[in-house]
């Protein structure tokens, strides 16, 4: 049975054409380092990321100012003369958005939910890549399903990346079975290393729960040939538990109603929650990948313009 369509107020849900027209927020952001005041190469992250490959062009007689380390050996001795290897830059490079809409992701205790930030986020990605000239390719997942699209510059290639993260943004409903595929994280980074042999932007969008000791392999095995760039999407509520109040927690057909302004409740519930959420954070971090950080109780564009625009480091 299809899923029933649900209202997109941009905070829950989503629409397609929501997410069709942050391409005018994206247009002042870039992932390269040609845009130093909105660019994740900047500061501390150039060494992280390669940016764009290079094509060998030729070999010619070397001029002060070139860079010693294009030196080609073989061919100067062989003509007696020093002689540098030139290079131009790859103009079409593919792009990986890595979108997640598991049911992990369908939470939200202020501004808007997990899954809604991920799809702006998506979109955001997206269009960077497009209006950058490169190559738009996407894996949308939630529990049960993997879509992939494969890259391409295509205006039309990125209203079907969007069009699918708009539509498993409405498929999550919290009446749901509970169908949660604890290895769907880690299936996806392998459909990752599958697609994406070396030279491609891998921007994974995600909570990343059910991380653990593989999925730090994973990444690692993905940062080897591929820039790679972990956006983990977080609720405040996981860091500050209100100490008044109840809290509604579901999980498919269950539901469980906690009193917070209880301490014996709330105690070793905020422990739990903000122990996994910084157990995360430390297992991106050790995979040696850029991690952004996103809240919910913020716009996604705006934050991302500020991690863009960081001029060294990453937020702890």
């Amino acid at each position: 049975m299809r899923p029933q369509r649900q209202e997109a107020d941009g905070l829950v849900y989503v629409s397609l054409a929501q997410l069709m027209t942050l391409e005018f927020k994206a247009r002042a952001l870039s992932f390269v380092a040609r845009q130093p005041r909105a660019s994740i190469l900047s500061g501390n992250h150039a060494s992280r990321l390669r940016g764009r490959g290079l094509n060998f062009d030729e070999l010619r007689r070397y001029q002060p100012g070139d860079d010693l380390r294009h030196l080609d050996w073989r061919a100067s001795l062989r003509t007696g003369k020093p002689v540098v290897r030139t290079f131009t830059e790859e103009r079409d490079r593919p792009a990986l958005i890595v979108v997640d809409q598991r049911m992990s992701m369908f939470f939200g205790s202020s501004r808007s939910f997990k899954s809604a930030t991920a799809a702006e986020l998506g979109a955001l990605a997206a269009w960077i890549v497009f209006n950058a000239g490169d190559r738009v390719g996407a894996l949308v997942f939630n529990d049960q399903r993997i879509d992939s699209i494969a890259p391409l510059r295509s205006r039309k290639r990125v209203e079907a990346l969007c069009s699918k993260i708009a539509r498993q943004t409405q498929a999550l409903n919290p009446r749901l079975p509970d169908c949660e595929d604890a290895d769907q994280l880690d299936k996806v980074l392998q459909h990752c290393l599958a697609i994406a042999g070396h030279d491609h932007l891998i921007c994974l969008i995600s909570d990343f729960a059910g991380a653990g000791a593989h999925t730090l392999q994973l990444l690692r095995q993905l940062a080897v040939h591929n820039d790679v760039i972990a956006m983990q999407v977080y609720d405040p509520l996981a860091l500050d538990l209100p100490e008044t109040g109840r809290l509604l927690v579901t999980q498919g057909q269950l539901q469980v109603e906690l009193a917070v302004e209880h301490a014996h409740v709330r105690q070793p519930l905020g422990d739990f929650l903000s122990g996994r959420f910084k157990d995360i954070a430390s297992l991106l971090r050790r995979s040696q990948v850029p991690l952004m950080m996103f809240s919910t109780a913020r716009d996604a564009h705006s934050q991302l313009r500020i991690e863009l625009g960081k001029l060294g480091g990453v937020r702890p």
